[in-house]
């Protein structure tokens, strides 16, 4: 008889699974001076249980700590019922970049039960997280105190968004790359978030918040925007990761392809896009055009 697991059951195993895989690796890479790439056993560098003697090719290997942030997120999805909001196969988009590209920085919109997790698979990197609510902040700083994060206040409503829309394609102001967004008069530009969004050089940045399911909710409208643009003006040469989730809605499908552009999506997986964006330093700060 074949019994079929919720998939609740099933993500919750595979994320426990993977947290015990990369805190195993972390351990056995940190009790070496050797890059990650190259860590080899040799077998006469190999530990073998024997009847309680050692030969003298055999290394005594000393138990260290687990990074505090991996073994909180180890017991957390252990423990939880809760599931992230995203599904196994949007996870997996992001999580093959990580795997290249972490340790990196990784500006995430949105606080939510899959913030650990993300955290956690960029170990050694810096992942910052902003959120709408401030109550909610403080609630996830006293469970998880390792996870970084920031308050945000947005001034625009979803019910705006057609107007915000057609005066960002009208305006120069808006299409021109600027090297400070603070300073941008573009009203979709997020000019009042923590200076470390504005001066790091970010490799990874998702879009997952702030709320945007009914007509008074701030919408993704400016997060999606200032994502696209905080890409655009990276290093010449370097790109970044974009992600933008809950495309099956509106906000989420219009904005990402008009300022994330069609041309730079990379795949979709469910409701999750991922788009590369090169950066526009080469075209100036006055001029080119957001997509090709």
């Amino acid at each position: 008889m074949t019994t079929n697991l919720p998939f609740q059951i099933i993500l919750k195993l595979i994320l426990s699974s993977f947290a015990s895989l990369v805190v195993i690796t972390l351990f056995f890479i940190s009790r070496t001076d050797f890059p990650p790439s190259s860590f080899q056993l040799s077998p006469e560098n190999t530990l073998r249980i024997s009847n309680g003697t050692k030969s003298p090719n055999q290394e005594t290997v000393n138990c260290g700590k687990i990074p505090p942030a991996l073994a909180d997120a180890l017991i957390h999805y252990a423990a939880s019922n809760v599931t992230p909001q995203q599904t196994l196969s949007e996870i997996s988009v992001t999580k093959k970049v990580l795997e290249k590209k972490s340790p990196c920085n990784f500006l995430v919109f949105g606080l939510g039960h899959d913030s650990l997790m993300w955290a956690s698979l960029n170990h050694g990197g810096r992942t910052i997280f902003l959120d709408e609510d401030e109550s909610w902040i403080h609630q996830i700083a006293e469970k998880f105190p390792s996870l970084e994060s920031y308050h945000v206040r947005y001034e625009t409503k979803v019910r705006d968004a057609a107007a915000l829309m057609a005066e960002a394609r009208d305006k120069e102001h808006c299409r021109r790359v600027s090297t400070d967004l603070r300073v941008s008069k573009c009203v979709l530009a997020l000019k009042g978030l923590p200076e470390v969004v504005y001066e790091a050089e970010w490799d990874l940045i998702m879009v997952d918040a702030p709320t945007g399911f009914h007509e008074e909710a701030p919408g993704r409208m400016a997060a999606i925007y200032t994502a696209g643009m905080i890409a655009r003006r990276r290093k010449k040469g370097d790109m970044t990761a974009v992600f933008v989730h809950d495309v099956d809605r509106k906000v989420e499908d219009e904005f990402s392809m008009a300022f994330l552009c069609r041309d730079y999506m990379t795949e979709q997986q469910g409701r999750l896009r991922h788009f590369t964006v090169p950066s526009h330093r080469n075209y100036g700060v006055s001029g080119g055009k957001l997509c090709p």
